[in-house]
This record gives structure tokens, C-alpha cells and sequence, in this order.
């Protein structure tokens, strides 16, 4: 697992967060004294997900304040959606401000959005990104059959054991693909993709940027895509062998070059959910202003379309710009009680808030 330097501008992390949080590297010594200089001697935490601030001040503090330092694991959804708005805008500060990619990742980065804006000149400079979810993990996990022959269910049984070891043949699972795909959960093929965007209105001048790992029998099934969408781009094809050579192997890192391709783009468009474009489409939102455009599609609808024999172009067409216009409805949408921060920032991040009596620019050190 990487470090957060080698994902993230740690100094910038630091230096933006400087009037708000006392970020530190490492320890001070007399606090690791207390545990040898160890630090996984250092009390780790299982703290509830989504714990309110009281529960921080009234719990985690005291052993903080007895112990010195506390380590929390794990460290997602610890704290609430509802917070008080001076600890809600600490929040919003930290993801969309104080975060941003370490240097490597963020010059080539940049550089790709340079040649796909470049390569985009025809439509003025704007493209189309896709997150493509169709690699070989992906299409196993799901449990899903595409092309349903014998190589698939073999390739595929074989992925499960190396990925999960047996939790698909545990004793009375039943699995049903076809009620998998009917509940819209299977991965999108390329060419569904495809299909999809050329019914809700993009001809094969758009350009289109996919963002993805390793595509499972890339050769086959992205042919058709290429050929709705002959100006398509992938990380592969807009940086050279030398330049993604540093970040082969590290998958963090290349999904840290399709993120901001894609954040970037005109559109954009989720074919699979994950933490990848939940992430992205709040940062487009908080970084439009709420003028983001975003396709979320519904994959229930998609399944039935595609499996009906008898639907005509000029029907399923009609689908695809309806599907398009909902979709374009929401790009300013509000967040709901339950729903998150970093995926709906209006009105949290986006809309100034006061509370009485407190200061918003103090520092926090403990």
C-alpha cells in the first residue's frame, strides 16, 4: 500500500491546513518514548462509523489526552454526515482544497488534459470521459455472463478463488445472473457503453476519454467502442511508455492520471459505482459550481432495453435522450440528510454558513 506522499502533495497538504490543524510528520520523541519507539505499540481504536463529534470529545479524547496518541482503523466514515458547520467546513477545506496530487502524478496529469484538449480541437477543446468498469476483476465479482462459453466460466471461476478463495461456493449461495443483471448490477460492456452514448446524441466525432484498468479481453470487447468512437484516448495512448513507466504497478497512481482527465472533462459519465466516481462527481460539482455534467445512467432500464429483441433505434433512442435529460437535471443537486459530503458538497462546501460564537480560522492542536 502506498504512502500518502506518494499519492498526495504532503507539503502542500500541510501548508494549506496550517491555520486550521497542526498536521505533523512523525511523533514527537518524548510521546514515542512511551511506547518503545514503536509505533504499533501505539493503542489502535475500532471507533463506529459515522460517530459524532460528541462522541470524538467524550471517548477519543481522554485517551488521547492520557495516552499521548491513539491510532484509528479503520479510518473511513468515522464521522458523522451531520456535524456542526464549523467542523463541516474543516471538511470541505481538507478534500477540495488542501488535497491535491503529489508532483509526478500531477505534471503528467496535466499534461494529458493538455493533449486531450489538443486532440479535442473539432468540438473546441471539450471531451467526453467514460469510467469504465470492465476489468477482469470486476466482470468476476459481479457474477454477471457475457459472452457465456466455456473459456468465460473458466476464467471466471478461476479469478473468484484467486480473488475471494471460495465466498461463491459457500454452502446454499445461490447466485442468478440474470437477476443480477435485471437489478442493474452487472459491469457495462463497451459496447453497451457505446450503444448508450450514440442513442443519447454523441456521433463518432466526439472525442471520448476512457478511464480504466485493465480492460478483460480488451482486444474483443472495446472493438466495437473504438469503431462508434474512432477519437477515443486512454492513458496509454495520451502518455508515452517512458512517461506512465514510473507509475506501472501502482494502481493508485494511475487512477490518480484518469481522475483528473476526467475531472476535466465536459461529461461525464459512471458506469459502475465506487468510491472512483462518487469522489469525482462531487469534486466536478464543488469545482463547476454545481455546473458539472454528469451521466449516471439507470442500469435497470439499460438491462431491459438491451435485452429486448424486438426495440427499434428510433425507441431505444428516445430512451437514451430521456435518460440524458434526467441526468443533466442534477448537476447542482442538494445533499440529502444521509448521503455524502464528498459526493453532493451543495449546500455544505458551497454555500457561505455562520454559527454563532465560533471563530472558523482557529487552530486546532492537540
Amino acid at each position: 500500500m502506498g504512502k500518502f506522499g506518494d499519492i498526495f502533495d504532503e507539503e502542500f497538504f500541510i501548508y494549506a491546513l496550517r491555520n486550521k490543524v497542526n498536521v505533523i510528520r512523525e511523533l514527537p520523541k518524548d510521546v514515542l518514548q512511551r511506547f518503545d519507539y514503536n509505533i504499533s505499540n501505539i493503542v489502535n481504536l475500532r471507533l463506529k462509523a459515522w460517530s459524532s463529534p460528541t462522541y470524538y470529545i467524550q471517548t477519543v479524547l481522554p485517551k488521547l489526552l492520557h495516552l499521548g496518541a491513539v491510532r484509528v482503523a479503520p479510518f473511513s466514515n468515522r464521522l458523522a454526515h451531520a456535524v456542526p458547520s464549523y467542523i463541516q467546513s474543516l471538511r470541505c477545506f481538507a478534500n477540495f482544497e488542501a488535497l491535491r496530487f503529489s508532483d509526478p502524478i500531477r505534471l503528467l496529469a496535466e499534461n494529458m488534459v493538455d493533449r486531450m484538449v489538443k486532440k479535442s480541437s473539432e468540438s473546441g477543446g471539450r471531451y467526453v470521459s467514460v469510467h469504465l468498469r470492465f476489468e477482469e476483476d470486476m466482470v468476476a465479482f459481479s457474477c454477471c455472463i457475457y459472452d457465456g462459453g466455456e473459456e468465460e466460466k473458466h476464467e471466471m471461476d478461476i479469478a473468484r478463488e484467486r480473488g475471494w478463495r471460495g465466498k461463491f461456493h459457500k454452502r446454499g449461495r445461490i447466485i442468478r445472473p440474470g437477476a443480477i443483471r435485471m437489478d442493474g448490477k452487472c459491469p457495462l460492456t463497451p459496447l453497451e457503453v457505446g450503444m448508450m452514448l450514440r442513442g443519447m446524441g454523441f456521433d463518432n466525432t466526439t472525442s471520448v476519454y476512457v478511464a480504466a484498468g485493465k480492460i478483460y479481453k480488451a482486444e474483443k470487447y472495446m472493438a466495437p467502442l473504438k469503431q462508434m468512437f474512432p477519437r477515443l484516448q486512454t492513458k496509454d495512448t495520451l502518455a508515452s511508455p517512458e512517461e506512465l513507466a514510473p507509475f506501472k504497478g501502482h494502481s493508485s497512481r494511475l487512477a490518480a492520471l484518469d481522475y483528473t482527465v476526467c475531472l476535466h472533462s465536459e461529461v461525464f459519465v459512471t458506469t459502475q459505482g465506487g468510491n472512483f466516481p462518487h469522489f469525482l462527481m462531487g469534486h466536478r460539482r464543488y469545482l463547476y459550481k454545481g455546473h458539472s455534467k454528469t451521466i449516471k445512467p439507470d442500469k435497470r432500464k439499460l438491462a431491459l432495453l438491451f435485452d429486448s429483441p424486438d426495440i427499434s433505434w428510433e425507441n431505444f433512442k428516445r430512451q437514451m435522450e430521456d435518460m440524458l435529460r434526467h441526468s443533466d437535471s442534477k448537476g447542482s443537486e442538494m445533499r440529502k440528510p444521509s448521503g455524502s459530503l464528498y459526493t453532493f458538497p451543495m449546500p455544505d462546501c458551497m454555500c457561505k454558513q455562520t454559527e454563532t460564537g465560533i471563530d472558523n480560522g482557529s487552530l486546532i492542536q492537540l
